[in-house]
């Protein structure tokens, strides 16, 4: 997935990972995580998600990073915002209340940037990167967090033979080698959502079950 890849996709309104609501698996299993207000929730290749705007609205701060500017510039319409603007090693930082978001590389970024990071929630990134960037992401950004970060991951499992990713079938197997060695892994659901995803049917898709770990950095 090269970056040119998810600029076209944003440029042709080709978003259907975005959602028009909050994360419902993120309501019920927020609570599980245990972060009290304050927090700092970092939400890598966030989009224009609308779980930023519920983590603000519950007391969080947000740390986001998102490679499209289009993303970026919707999602500041969307909701009638006027961000402070500034530059950094790491990209352009976009930043209103507890919401500051940067338009760059996720892997441009370093241990100082995610140092205050205590939680981090991850939806729509580890699944849409192909295996070899997978790894990458794991080694070289997941290591930035402190010790004892938690982080809420959900994927998805499906034949990945029967579909072209993004987003790909990322199997417990996998988290689990990808991430055991420095974090502990527990799945806190499993749930087939094959029918309410029609186009993931219309590719002919057999099976599709979203998965929901805690993990919980050592």
């Amino acid at each position: 997935m090269q970056p040119d890849f998810w600029h076209q996709r944003w440029h042709d309104n080709q978003i259907g990972f975005h959602q028009d609501k909050p994360t419902p698996l993120l309501l019920k299993h927020w609570p599980g995580i245990g972060m009290p207000a304050g927090a700092k929730v970092f939400v890598p290749l966030a989009g224009k998600s609308l779980d930023m705007v519920w983590f603000a609205s519950q007391g969080y701060r947000v740390l986001a990073v998102e490679l499209s500017p289009l993303a970026i510039k919707q999602f500041i319409s969307e909701h009638g915002i006027v961000p402070e603007v500034r530059e950094s090693q790491y990209g352009t930082h976009y930043i209103a209340g507890n919401v500051e978001i940067i338009q760059g590389d996720v892997f441009a970024l370093d241990a100082a940037a995610l140092e205050d990071c205590s939680v981090v929630f991850d939806r729509a990134a580890l699944i849409a990167l192909p295996p070899e960037l997978r790894r990458r992401y794991v080694d070289e950004v997941y290591s930035l967090l402190p010790p004892g970060c938690r982080s809420l991951l959900i994927t998805l499992e499906y034949p990945q033979g029967e579909k072209q990713g993004p987003p790909f079938s990322v199997g417990e197997a996998e988290v689990r080698d990808l991430y055991a060695v420095d974090w502990h892994v527990e799945v806190l659901e499993r749930r087939d959502i094959l029918a309410q995803q029609p186009a993931f049917i219309a590719d002919g898709v057999t099976a599709l079950d979203t998965v929901v770990y805690r993990l919980i950095r050592r």
